[in-house]
């Protein structure tokens, strides 16, 4: 079927659009007398009960010439539930003091094959208010069971006086006492407690700020493993940090100054 579109006419007769047909609309826009390509023109076609309309764009040349096509799988399962009549306009528009237009083209009636299951409409989505989503957050970490905690505490204190155990053998003067006191594992790290007193004579504020440094240390690593968090841990940690750093050069240049003095 061939029908001609005269402007602001609207066809006398509807338009059978079955479902192996194919509508074409072919036309061609003009500003005035001369052709022109609009900014929008478009096919609308609108379901006069539930007002339901949806739209096509024409594709237009800069020549004013544009063309559309629609068959039965481009409209909505909403207008192929069963047979209607849609209304057919066109719209058409540009930027400026152009003056659009629109009007009703024709009616295009829907023609539905009886044996054919019509299609499934699915609900629209919308926008709204949506059921609430609780979120699942991972665990905090777990520390081990406190017994655990004390026997290796409990382990590392008990190891600790072994370090000032001196074994020797029975019948030994005071010199070879002296001579044998290899067997301590305390001496055997380089240590000589005989120059304790020496080192915190020349180098007293160094020596004691570098031992309660560790101390120290080792007390923000317990807080940090009992209670304390990360934010918490880091600041405490640069400034011990920092003291024992200071604090631990002096220290070593007095005991290179014995060193380098022949004291062992």
């Amino acid at each position: 079927m061939i029908a001609r579109l005269v402007e602001n006419k609207s066809l006398p007769e509807p338009i059978l659009l079955g479902e192996s047909d194919t509508l074409k609309i072919i036309l061609t826009t003009n500003e005035g007398k001369k052709a022109s390509r609009p900014h929008q023109a478009f096919l609308l076609l609108r379901e006069p009960k539930s007002n339901l309309d949806t739209s096509f764009p024409l594709s237009v040349r800069d020549s004013g010439k544009g063309k559309v096509e629609l068959s039965h799988k481009d409209l909505p399962a909403q207008f192929l539930s069963e047979p209607k009549t849609l209304s057919a306009s066109l719209v058409i528009a540009s930027f400026g003091e152009s003056k659009p237009y629109r009007y009703h083209a024709f009616d295009l009636k829907i023609d539905l094959d009886p044996s054919s299951p019509p299609p499934s409409v699915h609900k629209p989505l919308r926008y709204g208010k949506l059921p609430e989503i609780h979120h699942i957050f991972k665990s905090d970490p777990k520390s081990p069971p406190k017994i655990i905690t004390i026997i290796f505490a409990a382990a590392v204190i008990a190891a600790l006086p072994s370090l000032f155990i001196v074994v020797c053998s029975p019948g030994l003067s005071a010199g070879q006492f002296h001579a044998n006191v290899i067997d301590s594992q305390w001496l055997s790290l380089g240590a000589n407690v005989n120059h304790t007193s020496k080192a915190f004579g020349s180098s007293p504020l160094s020596h004691t700020a570098f031992f309660l440094s560790i101390l120290a240390m080792e007390g923000i690593f317990f807080m940090y493993y009992t209670s304390w968090n990360l934010f918490q841990t880091l600041p405490g940690a640069a400034v011990v940090g920092l003291i024992s750093f200071l604090s631990g050069s002096r220290a070593l240049r007095e005991v290179q100054e014995r060193r380098l003095a022949g004291l062992r």
